[in-house]
Formats: C-alpha cells, sequence, structure tokens
C-alpha cells in the first residue's frame, strides 16, 4: 500500500472524527444549531376560533427560550383589518403574551401575527413569519367574584397588629385576631361589651380578647379571610401574563385575571374598566406597591368590591395614592401619609396606618 494512500485515509478519519465530535458537542448543548431556528409551537387561540372573548388576550410559545428584547408591539401585533390594535406585549419562559389596552370589538376578525423580527437568545430569528385569525364573539369572559365569607363585614381584618399614626377617618368595621386589643394603637379606642369604639372610626372596633360571640366571631373571619386568600391566588388560566413586567402605570386593565411571578408596582396613574358586574383577579407572588400619588381610578362602572388584589408579599400605597378593591394580603399592609383607599384591607399579619381615609366599597 502506498504511503500517501495511507496518510490520506488517516487525514480522512481523522475530520470525521472532530466533526463527529463536534456534532456531539452541539447536541449535548442547550443551544440551538444554525440548522434549528426557533418556531411558535402553540398559541392560546386556535386558527380560525370563533366565539373568542372580547376581553382575551393573545399568547404564543415558542419552541426555545427567546431574547426578549425582541418580542415588541412591531414583532408580535394584532390587528382589526388594517388597524393596529393598542396594547402591551409581555414575555415568560417561553410564552409571550399580547394584551389589548382596550376590549377588542365582538363579533369581529382579528388577525395577529409575529414576524421574524422574533429572535432566540442565540440570535437565529423565528423560521418564518407565523400570521392566524380568530373572530371575537358578543361577550367578555367573566371571573367569579372571590367569596369573602364574613371577612366581607370588616373594612381593615389583620391577625397581629393594627397601628395607627393619628389621624385617620375609617368607615366601618375594624377587627384583629387572634391578637388583643391592647395590639390596636393609635386609635384611642374606648372598651364596650364584646366591641370598642374610636372617634377615628365610623363602626365597631373588635378584638379577640373581647367577650363573646366577639372571640368566636373572628375565628371565622380570620378562617374565611384565609380561604378567600387561597381562592384567589388558586384561579388558573390568567387572561394576562406578567403584563407590563411587573409595572402597570399607565396602563388601562381590563375586566380578567392577571397574573405576575414578582412584585408589581405603579410609578404613575392606573384605570381598571370594566362594567358594573365584571370582576378582575390580580395575582402577585411579590410584592404590591403604588408610588407617592398614583391614583387607580374605575371606569365605566367597576366597582371597587368586583376587585381583588392578591398579594404574597407586602402592600405599600404612597404619600396621597389613592387605591381601591379588596387586598387580599399574605403579609402587611402599609398606607403611607394622606393614602385613601376605597375597599377592604385583609392582612394575615398587620395593617400599618398614617393619617389615612379609609371608606368600604
Amino acid at each position: 500500500m502506498k504511503l500517501s494512500y495511507v496518510v490520506a485515509m488517516l487525514a480522512l478519519g481523522s475530520t470525521l472524527f472532530m466533526s463527529s465530535c463536534k456534532n456531539n458537542s452541539n447536541s449535548n448543548s442547550n443551544n440551538p444549531t444554525p440548522n434549528n431556528p426557533p418556531t411558535v409551537s402553540s398559541s392560546n387561540i386556535s386558527t380560525q376560533a370563533t366565539g373568542v372573548p372580547t376581553n382575551k388576550d393573545i399568547a404564543v410559545t415558542f419552541s426555545e427560550p427567546m431574547d426578549q428584547s425582541t418580542i415588541t408591539t412591531s414583532t408580535f401585533f394584532v390587528k382589526k383589518g388594517t388597524t393596529l390594535v393598542p396594547g402591551t406585549v409581555s414575555y415568560s419562559g417561553t410564552t409571550a403574551t399580547f394584551n389589548p389596552s382596550v376590549a377588542l370589538d365582538p363579533n369581529t376578525p382579528y388577525t395577529a401575527t409575529v414576524t421574524t423580527g422574533v429572535k432566540d437568545v442565540s440570535g437565529l430569528a423565528l423560521a418564518s413569519i407565523v400570521s392566524w385569525s380568530f373572530t371575537t364573539g358578543s361577550t367578555s369572559a367573566t371571573l367569579a367574584v372571590v367569596n369573602l365569607r364574613t371577612a366581607g363585614n370588616y373594612v381593615l381584618l389583620a391577625k397581629s397588629k393594627i397601628a395607627n399614626s393619628p389621624t385617620s377617618s375609617i368607615t366601618g368595621w375594624v377587627a384583629i385576631s387572634p391578637a388583643a386589643a391592647s395590639l390596636i394603637t393609635g386609635l384611642s379606642i374606648v372598651k364596650a361589651t364584646g366591641y370598642a369604639t374610636s372617634a377615628q372610626v365610623t363602626g365597631n372596633i373588635y378584638a379577640a380578647d373581647m367577650a363573646a360571640p366577639t372571640p368566636s366571631n373572628l375565628t371565622t373571619a380570620i378562617s374565611d379571610m384565609e380561604t378567600a386568600y387561597t381562592d384567589a391566588a388558586g384561579r388558573s388560566t390568567p387572561n394576562y401574563l406578567e403584563l407590563g413586567s411587573g409595572n402597570i402605570g399607565g396602563l388601562t386593565l381590563m375586566p380578567g385575571l392577571y397574573k405576575w411571578t414578582s412584585s408589581v408596582t405603579a410609578a404613575t396613574n392606573v384605570t381598571i374598566s370594566g362594567g358594573a358586574n365584571d370582576v378582575w383577579i390580580f395575582q402577585t407572588s411579590g410584592d404590591f406597591s403604588l408610588a407617592t400619588g398614583v391614583k387607580v381610578t374605575l371606569t365605566g362602572g367597576a366597582q371597587a368590591k368586583n376587585i381583588f388584589w392578591q398579594v404574597a408579599g407586602t402592600v405599600t400605597t404612597g404619600t396621597t395614592s389613592h387605591l381601591e378593591g379588596i387586598l387580599l394580603c399574605k403579609t402587611g399592609i402599609t398606607f403611607n401619609a394622606n393614602a385613601t383607599f376605597k375597599g377592604r384591607a385583609l392582612a394575615q399579619t398587620a395593617i400599618v396606618l398614617n393619617s389615612n381615609t379609609i371608606v368600604t366599597p
């Protein structure tokens, strides 16, 4: 056998071996290869779907993690005919969600599009433009209200402490349990049989160490508060996922179920828009806060009693801010100076007040 032939065969074998090692390395990597661009693997609204609720968001799931900066309203959008639908786009995991900022028109065809401007984390563009059409129905999707049961008798309900820096104005019943009345401070309470009063409270004040049947009633109310929290936290299939990446300032919030896996803030005013029977549930895994002077305003007949803020962390309303709805808080609620609140503050630890005006919804 000629030496040149042997050398050639050894070189070829070396090349094939190196190629095999490279391919094996790529196959064991989480990074996509140039031959496998990302695709849209599914959508929450199928092609040619009909009867889609008018408050429905539009979500797509990709075949792999994507570069969030490439997923915008320029690369993922919805149109009615040739008119762009205003909205925002959020991204979490491998799912992008288009959240319309206005209700979709009833009984109307729409088209959703994801362009090749969307790229994966290595810079590969979507394999091809994805576009599909659907038609709305005549109504929005409705949620069942969270049943507060006897916890709904109180405007403030806490387990460990209610601390007030005078002078506040509170309309509604105030209660604490299993803590005693001594853990209600700054309200200058005057005890009676089974309840107390305060010049700052239009309504009764209750604590676990007061005369029967108050202790039993409060045990039930605390249990009902915890059940309501679990109900709100357990609602599944959100209409809006990670909206605004947790910053809801400047947004108009349509009826539906919202979910965030981080904290939620509002640096500017927020509008909650819907009818008198519409329901909003906001699920927050972190904290919830309003900046100084931020107002949450209801329009279209929306009612504070149908708005539920389920917060696993703390709730903080900024100085002179205004909030509406039912606060179901796993930990503490703090109302900063001169903040106003229309709703019910139900905390599984403490509530802190500072010259606030609080009224029932």
